[in-house]
């Protein structure tokens, strides 16, 4: 049971409006406050206090959320060392707080915050007890890591081919998707999910996997416990949200440089989606028609609409438009944000078959991996013509009936093509003018996706498999490389990160991890990471871009919504405050 506040005023909760003396105003606020009212000088209101356990110990890293109704808008930031935090923000009226933290129990309420309002909250929360309970609050990753898996590098369901077979486009042990099946009821969704991927599986294959989550998912709750980590910086991080209400599959998303807003292709609903971070609102601009969905997609449990264009990934090209991959019509879609229309898509062939990850080179080229063909593909997006090139022969790992061409990404030096094949565990590149095509072996298992920083070269991979980050020196002979793993928070619990941004200001590595509802932060001149919770449970995030303030944003998209929390996907920015000078 979560404990339910009113929110209104009792001997926990006071009000300081503008009018309130001085003296008592600095006492009540530590250098922290003081910051925040530099940091968002133009803002409404203020929310500060302290939290507590029912012991009386101050609580470091609680997670305080104020959301506004009827913007959808929410802003969350962190409690500090001693238990203290403040929230400057433009979020105006009757607002809802809710606190959340590791092995402690939610604590909701409502506040009323005015222009220039200050408001003081005293809060206490309840410590868990209770093993279900305990269990139940666990992120994803540490169910499904709990499952028994086969042993060994040649095992079919190790582990590792387990998850880059099943995750790659939701998590696996939440809520939605743990609870107790026979086997049998097991086989229908994994005959379906074997599909998605081409496989050919016999029938003895899908039992054996349908028996190891049957009797894992079983519903008795977990013995381990994760230690989750604070990082210094948590106290000075902020998480904004933007919810798109009618987002089916919000996928990549992209902040424009020119007016500021983050423009997100949702692959389910067909549409582009314009969101206003200063209002939060969000426009909705709908591709028509479409071809029909792939033959893989149609199974006997999946009947989605036919006529679909299914946009995945963007990029913004040198006349400011956007290119998307439409994942479910072989051709490379166009938007114009000026005129917020579509343009006619370009046919990118036949055998283009699921545009996945697109990128623009310098030229203007259109450059995009082919994930259902092992094909890269490029557009000029002034002559029309398309051009495919055939991929090496690769070993397919896990399960998959492909290698799936995913990441690429354009080396900024000499402006080669690098992509990654996820089942194909290799790393390619691609000669722009001669079209000639190099594979080496991956320093990491399950390379996803790949970003090049743009002012040093370097090449950055996520290892989806196995949780690692690859930092890779490219030339045209192949690489070097380090490899960094992410942290687990309870050993043997390996994370799952798949996209990453590479901050144009810092240089820092920001890594979606989709199954702990955490994002990661990769500092190259420390090496290492710091970690931050995400609002929501069940989430989901995809590739990174970034604010002209330095802001780090993502689309949060489970498969199915339902499976995040409050089922209503959204936009996500977070953003490091810089620290003040020591006195």
């Amino acid at each position: 049971m979560r404990q339910k506040f009113t929110g209104k005023p009792n001997m926990n909760q006071r009000t300081i409006t503008k009018r309130a003396n001085a003296k008592m105003l600095a006492v009540r606020f530590s250098v922290a406050t003081i910051f925040a009212f530099a940091w968002h000088a133009a803002v409404a209101g203020t929310l500060s206090g302290i939290v507590k356990n029912n012991s009386g110990q101050t609580v470091e890293g609680v997670m305080i959320r104020l959301s506004d109704p009827v913007s959808g808008m929410s802003e969350s930031v962190f409690s500090n060392a001693s238990g203290e935090f403040t929230l400057t923000t433009a979020l105006t009226g009757q607002l809802t707080v809710r606190l959340r933290t590791p092995y402690h129990r939610d604590v909701s309420t409502t506040v009323d915050l005015d222009d220039n309002a200050v408001v003081y909250n005293e809060f206490l929360m309840e410590v868990m007890t209770d093993e279900v309970e305990i269990s139940n609050s666990l992120p994803a990753a540490y169910h499904f890591g709990s499952l028994n898996f086969e042993t060994g590098e040649d095992a079919v369901f190790s582990r590792y081919q387990f998850q880059r077979d099943c995750l790659s486009c939701h998590q696996m042990g939440n809520s939605l998707s743990r609870f107790p099946r026979t086997p049998e009821q097991w086989e229908i969704t994994i005959e379906r999910m074997h599909k998605y991927v081409r496989s050919n599986f016999d029938e003895e294959l899908r039992k054996r996997r349908s028996h190891i989550l049957s009797e894992g998912f079983n519903g008795e709750p977990l013995t381990v416990r994760p230690e989750f980590p604070l990082d210094d910086s948590l106290s000075r991080a902020k998480i904004y949200e933007y919810r798109m209400e009618k987002g089916i599959i919000p996928h990549d998303a992209i902040v424009n440089p020119n007016d500021g807003l983050i423009y997100t292709v949702d692959q389910g609903a067909n549409h582009m989606a314009i969101t206003d971070p200063e209002t939060g609102k969000t426009e909705y601009v709908s591709q028509e028609g479409g071809s029909l969905w792939l033959p893989f997609w149609k199974t006997k449990t999946m009947n989605w609409p036919f006529e679909r264009y299914g946009p995945h990934s963007l990029a913004m090209g040198l006349d400011g438009k956007y290119y998307t991959t439409n994942a479910f019509a072989n051709s490379i879609g166009v938007f114009n944000p000026k005129t917020r229309e579509w343009e006619p898509s370009i046919f990118a062939g036949v055998r283009a078959i699921y545009p996945h990850t697109v990128r623009i080179d310098k030229k203007g080229i259109v450059w995009f991996t082919i994930a259902a063909n092992e094909r890269v593909g490029r557009v000029d997006p002034v002559s029309k013509e398309s051009t495919l090139i055939d991929l090496p022969d690769a070993e397919s790992g896990g399960l998959a009936g492909g290698s799936m061409p995913y990441g690429i990404d354009i080396n900024p030096a000499d402006g080669s093509i690098w992509y990654s094949r996820l089942f194909g565990d290799k790393i390619g590149r691609i000669d722009p003018d001669t079209l000639k095509v190099q594979e080496f072996d991956s320093p990491v298992r399950g390379p996803r996706r790949m970003r090049f920083n743009q002012q040093d070269g370097t090449l950055w991979v996520t290892g989806y498999s196995e949780g690692r980050l690859a930092r890779l020196t490219t030339s045209s002979n192949g690489f070097e490389s380090k490899v960094y793993a992410l942290p687990e928070f309870a050993e043997g619990y390996g994370p799952a990160p798949y996209a990453l941004g590479v901050h144009p200001k810092t240089g820092d590595v920001w890594l979606n991890e989709n199954m702990t509802d955490r994002f990661f932060r990769f500092i190259p001149e420390e090496e290492r990471f710091a970690v931050y919770p995400a609002p929501l449970t069940g989430t989901y995030t995809r590739d990174f871009s970034f604010t002209k303030d330095g802001k780090a944003c993502t689309s949060n998209n489970p498969l199915p919504m339902a499976a995040l929390e409050g089922g209503i996907g959204e936009i996500l920015c977070i953003e490091i405050m810089e620290e003040l000078p020591s006195t």
